[in-house]
């Protein structure tokens, strides 16, 4: 019964959330700090929640073939890779390092 009643209370705080941010007066939404954290923020989930994905198995800290799909994604980034080519690294790294029993 505790799974539904978080599950509700989710629902409920992501449609306030939500709410708010219609409600919010125009000349708040438009200062620079406002835009700018609007503009940054998904970037900053996004990276935690691949970090999160990537170095746990959601109880421990972890470094398997996930890791190093990660940082060869990262390498074909800094030497500046079309993004389906980084994907692609990504993915035959990872795929190699489990075959290999990683």
């Amino acid at each position: 019964m505790n799974v539904w009643i978080a599950i509700a209370a989710t629902a409920v705080g992501c449609y306030l959330v939500k709410y708010l941010g219609l409600a919010a007066p125009a000349g708040v939404l438009e200062r620079p700090l406002v835009k700018r954290l609007a503009a940054l923020l998904p970037v900053a989930l996004l990276a935690a929640l691949t970090a999160q994905q990537t170095l746990s198995d959601g109880r421990y800290p972890m470094l398997d073939a996930r890791a190093a799909g990660v940082a060869a994604a990262a390498l074909a980034l800094v030497l500046r890779a079309p993004f389906l080519l980084v994907v692609a690294v990504a993915v035959v790294v990872t795929a190699g390092v489990r075959a290999l029993g990683g």
